[in-house]
């Protein structure tokens, strides 16, 4: 994808970022300093991505529907979930808002497999990017909401994808990957996902990156509506 995207620095600031959403979750640092590290990898990560940004980003924006053989009347609520006030990526101790969609799978059982098909469920990525992060370890004791996640920053778009609750991650930091490309497994895992009383589904976000480096959460529906599903 990115071959002027040196895959080295790549990697440094995937890891760095993935240092950092570890620190915000633990509550390890202050949200002001959260922040600022947030600005400093993600004005560098636009610098290292420059080169790819000018020869490959054009006005045609193309979307994949992020789950395999699904499409957007999967989305819990018909997108009456997504609640964006009051988010704050810096501070853990904030909770309440909701600036995603919920897209549900068939999965009455909770085996994590389609109940047609009997297989996984493939979490396609919605757009080309670089995985900046992923979480593949969760276990059910521990008190994570995402449960094992990815990551990606989108280039062109300026800004970052956030798929949540796999059972399987397939990608890990560094990887540059394609629109329709797997990422990982829809699974339940993460502190509410987990629970009986959850269906089965993915938690997709969207960060848009402001002039000055922070995330502002974007209403993915229109995308979702109008994306390909890949059968």
């Amino acid at each position: 994808m990115a071959a002027d995207a040196p895959g080295a620095q790549l990697l440094t600031l995937g890891q760095a970022f993935l240092q950092l959403n570890a620190q915000i979750r633990e509550q390890t640092i202050e949200p002001d300093s959260a922040q600022l590290r947030f600005r400093l990898i993600f004005s560098e990560l636009r610098e290292v991505t420059d080169g790819y940004r000018q020869q490959t980003c054009s006005d045609s924006i193309r979307f994949v529907f992020p789950i395999k053989s699904y499409d957007a009347e999967q989305i819990g609520g018909n997108g009456s979930g997504y609640r964006p006030f009051g988010f704050n990526l810096f501070d853990h101790a904030v909770q309440g808002s909701h600036p995603a969609h919920d897209i549900f799978v068939y999965d009455r059982n909770q085996d994590n497999l389609d109940d047609q098909t009997e297989q996984p469920i493939d979490v396609l990525a919605m757009r080309p990017g670089i995985v900046v992060a992923t979480e593949s370890n969760w276990s059910p004791e521990s008190t994570y909401r995402g449960g094992n996640f990815v990551w990606i920053y989108d280039p062109c778009l300026d800004g970052l994808f956030y798929y949540a609750h796999h059972s399987r991650v397939t990608v890990q930091v560094g990887d540059q990957v394609t629109a329709g490309q797997k990422i990982a497994e829809v699974g339940r895992t993460g502190l509410n996902a987990a629970k009986r009383r959850s269906g089965t589904h993915l938690h997709l976000m969207y960060l848009q990156l402001t002039p000055e480096a922070l995330p502002m959460p974007l209403n993915t529906y229109d995308w979702l509506a109008s994306a390909e599903v890949i059968k």
